[in-house]
């Protein structure tokens, strides 16, 4: 079984992959192959139980909690990606769901798998849609935030743990090669081959399973003809751990374990640092998204009328007069009519003190009026 990849018969492990790829050449997207630097989920891998019946979210019902109308007959979806690697996978979902008719906008954050895809329902359905990333190996189901952040603490606890494994190997490994460099060759050979052989086997978990991501990735790279960040990485812990093994096993030469397990622990902290530096960036942009309140007070009668009636937020447009009294959240982006007050805006800018607010000043949706009652005009709401 093989498919004509840019005029090169490309052979395929099964029916499967066979049908992937020739989907992939159908739509022009054989791009994909040139900048991708990891690979999908096998297919049995990326269709999951639970959507074996896509049709159940075509259903109004389901699709309550994570699809909003745009318009008269369009609709976006809140996705979450499942199966994303690197840039090249984000590239390929978004061209391969544009292509498909009646998806009128799509976009796919990288940082936290999210996806927002619009579509018109006259022409196609959300199932048709879901059906067309499984096609190409990837995982897609409604967003649901228990279940982006049960996905975040496996890659955090599996982080963890190769850290650990570096962390105690490499300390480990250390207590062995201290000796041997204070002693400065008045040590026994029989002691220092037993020091040598103790740090070989300490150095081994470290390798095999820390140091995994590192040989993965630099594999990838090699076989697509690329020379990423991890084949150079790979190449130095490779071969110093290579060489340090050969030198024990002849009882010749210099050994490296103490610098192969303390160079993969520091580059496991730099990744781990990055990751928790990510997440927190994603759990930020949640925190702002439940920032804004749930109910507002509109004033329908403004100037003429102070009467107010309590709205939902969602039924608020630009253009409209609200009160926000102190302790609220200010629904949207605005500007202050009457009265003076201070607004926090701490989670929008990092600013720890209340800004002063006035007639004639903006207003952030988000922000905490913490002082007197405010009376504004909205100008923008929720996407508007």
């Amino acid at each position: 079984m093989t498919v004509d990849i840019d005029g090169t018969p490309r052979a395929m492990c099964c029916a499967g992959c066979q049908a992937v790829a020739r989907a992939i050449v159908a739509n022009g997207l054989t791009d994909y192959y040139r900048h991708r630097d990891a690979l999908p989920e096998s297919p049995r891998e990326a269709i999951p139980q639970a959507l074996e019946e896509l049709g159940l979210f075509d259903h109004p019902e389901v699709q309550k909690n994570f699809v909003r109308p745009v318009g008269e007959h369009e609709r976006e979806a809140a996705l979450i990606l499942e199966g994303i690697t690197c840039a090249a996978c984000v590239w390929l979902n978004e061209a391969h769901l544009a292509k498909q008719p009646g998806v009128t906008a799509v976009d796919i954050n990288y940082a936290t798998r999210r996806a927002r895809v619009r579509w018109d329902e006259r022409v196609t359905k959300l199932s048709t849609l879901l059906e067309a990333v499984q096609a190409i190996g990837y995982r897609a189901h409604p967003y649901d935030a228990t279940k982006s952040e049960q996905l975040a603490q496996q890659e955090r606890r599996t982080a963890q743990w190769r850290l650990f494994v570096a962390g105690f190997g490499m300390m480990q490994v250390m207590m062995y090669a201290v000796p041997v460099y204070l002693a400065d060759g008045d040590m026994t050979a029989d002691i220092e081959q037993l020091m040598r052989w103790a740090s070989l086997l300490l150095t081994l978990p470290v390798m095999v399973y820390s140091a995994a991501p590192f040989f993965a990735s630099a594999w990838r790279d090699l076989k697509f003809r690329r020379v990423g960040m991890d084949v150079p990485v790979a190449l130095g812990v490779g071969s110093a751990f290579l060489a340090s093994v050969w030198a024990t096993l002849v009882a010749a030469g210099e050994v490296y374990f103490d610098s192969v397990t303390m160079f993969v622990f520091f580059l496991l902290t730099g990744r781990y640092l990055e990751m928790m530096a990510r997440q927190k960036a994603a759990r930020g942009v949640e925190s702002l998204a439940r920032a804004l309140p749930a109910f507002a007070e509109r004033l329908p009668g403004w100037p003429a009328a102070g009467e107010g009636e309590r709205v939902a937020v969602a039924d608020l447009k630009a253009g409209d007069y609200v009160r926000v009294r102190p302790g609220e959240v200010i629904p949207g982006d605005g500007s202050v009519l009457e009265g003076e007050s201070r607004c926090d805006e701490s989670l929008l800018t990092g600013e720890s003190r209340p800004v002063a607010k006035r007639a004639g000043d903006a207003v952030t949706g988000g922000s905490v009026n913490v002082g007197s009652p405010l009376v504004l005009r909205l100008t923008k709401v929720g996407e508007a």
